[in-house]
């Protein structure tokens, strides 16, 4: 299986290239849109300003590419974010493939934000490796609207959406890579 991680040549490629190969699975890392396009799977990482994202997928000339892909994708963190319309973070125009905004966290009394650590999540799609009581890591301070494309949340004083699926797009905005065993089985999911 071929597997493309977009390189956007900063944030949580490395890891989430090992993450993949202790399952096995040799990931190329690429800014190529011929070799995302023919990729089986693709991998959408992020960790950083939406803005500055998407100038670098402008700059690789990458956002038609990643539109337009029908094969399984995954956004992590950021890359999730980036699949909404639109985030709140300078007011960023992202890809569009799932309708919605990004917008920041709000402290609350003990949550803090950032939201950085390990929170449970509830999960209402069977087939993400993931289940209804697990613990995975996040770290963001913006989260997606809840909405039609939610099917895993977490509660951080407010219900954020931790795994969105819309068409082929999955996306997490927590970290598999570093989510121990549980974002192990999510990314053996994504695999298969």
């Amino acid at each position: 299986m071929k597997l493309a991680i977009v390189d956007l040549a900063y944030g949580n490629i490395g890891s989430i290239q090992l993450a993949f190969e202790r399952l096995g699975v040799s990931p190329m890392v690429t800014a190529d849109a011929g070799e995302i396009a023919g990729a089986d799977r693709v991998v959408l990482p992020g960790v950083g300003a939406a803005g500055h994202a998407m100038e670098r997928l402008a700059e690789r000339g990458l956002r038609d590419c990643l539109r337009s892909l029908e094969q399984p994708a995954l956004g992590i963190c950021l890359g999730m974010q980036l699949l909404f319309d639109r985030s709140a973070e300078a007011e960023t125009e992202c890809l569009g493939i799932i309708p919605g905004r990004v917008r920041q966290l709000r402290p609350a009394p003990g949550m803090p934000v950032p939201h950085m650590g390990w929170s449970k999540v509830k999960v209402t799609d069977p087939d993400l490796g993931v289940d209804s009581g697990d613990y995975v890591y996040f770290a963001h301070g913006y989260a997606c609207e809840d909405g039609p494309a939610t099917v895993a949340t977490a509660d951080y004083g407010t219900r954020i959406p931790a795994v969105v699926r819309q068409g082929n797009w999955l996306g997490a905005q927590f970290h598999p890579e570093r989510s121990g065993v549980v974002g192990s089985r999510f990314l053996q999911a994504f695999v298969a």
